[in-house]
């Protein structure tokens, strides 16, 4: 059954730099198919049409996938606004100054004295990635159960990411 709108489907993928370096894997990643936001363009439009056991690798730019680093989402703030067992490589959740709904992840990069550098980055943005993946399951949804998916998928997001759409 070729991959089309509203097809269920189940990769094992791995992201890779250029020169092959593993930079992160995971296994039965389950999505929606046809243009739902799951996955990145550019992999859904070459996933169009594969069946199971096929596979691909999609160079992606910085754009196509983590977005370009942005410097502003660097930010130091003083340990005493933030939880004592602060730790580099802890992440925690913080607000866009612009845009108070727009929840960030921060990553704890650094503690300097009486502050911590904070990056809102995702970890793989201004990076160039290869998406490798191969296609273990496809099924077809029809219309209702697609748009029901999606409605269960969003409202689990909003009981457990703490944020407010």
């Amino acid at each position: 059954m070729p991959i089309t709108k509203n097809s269920l489907v189940t990769i094992d993928y791995r992201l890779t730099s250029p020169e092959g370096e593993e930079l992160y894997s995971e296994d039965n990643l389950m999505y929606l198919h046809g243009g739902y936001g799951q996955i990145f363009d550019r992999v859904e439009a070459t996933l169009e049409g594969k069946e199971v056991g096929d596979t691909l690798a999609v160079t992606l730019q910085p754009e196509e996938a983590f977005g370009a680093y942005d410097g502003s989402l660097v930010v130091e703030e003083s340990l005493h606004e933030l939880p004592e067992d602060l730790a580099v490589g802890m992440e925690l959740d913080g607000h866009s100054e612009t845009d108070p709904d727009d929840v960030i992840i921060y990553t704890v990069k650094e503690i300097r004295g009486e502050e911590a550098v904070l990056d809102g980055n995702h970890p793989l943005a201004g990076q160039t990635i290869v998406f490798e993946a191969l296609i273990k399951e496809v099924g077809q949804l029809d219309d209702d159960a697609a748009q029901e998916l999606l409605h269960h998928q969003q409202h689990h997001h909003d009981e457990h990411c703490g944020c407010d759409h």
